[in-house]
């Protein structure tokens, strides 16, 4: 089965930097997106930026030009947030999902069935 776990929240005053990371385990084939999520107080889940198995991203409109998501060959997914807000806080999710989906529909939280524990960011 795929599992996912992140790591690298914690707390950072605004302007500031984390990079959060996601150590996927298990087999998703030669085609997948991956996906990170949050979730702030009070407020829905949100997507967030995706990356898929060919190498294209797409970015919320929110994070766009501060946020930036990669991959690495041994499948661990990254964010590296940047210019950090208050807004900003929020608990982040990594998610992912063999084969493919409608571009436009990859930011949104119901085309992933496999999910990460979360991990806080907090934003001062």
């Amino acid at each position: 089965d795929v599992q996912l776990v992140e790591s690298g929240g914690g707390s950072v005053q605004a302007g500031g930097s984390l990079r959060l990371s996601c150590a996927v385990t298990g087999y998703l084939g030669s085609s997948y997106y991956m996906g990170w999520f949050r979730r702030a107080p009070g407020k829905e889940r949100e997507g967030v930026a995706c990356i898929n198995s060919d190498g294209r991203t797409t970015y919320a409109d929110s994070v766009k030009g501060r946020f930036t998501i990669s991959q690495d060959a041994k499948s661990t997914l990254y964010l590296q947030t940047n210019s950090l807000k208050p807004e900003d806080t929020a608990v982040y999710y990594c998610a992912t999902n063999p084969g493919r989906v409608p571009w436009q529909y990859v930011l949104l939280d119901n085309v992933y069935n496999y999910w990460g524990q979360g991990t806080q960011v907090t934003v001062s």
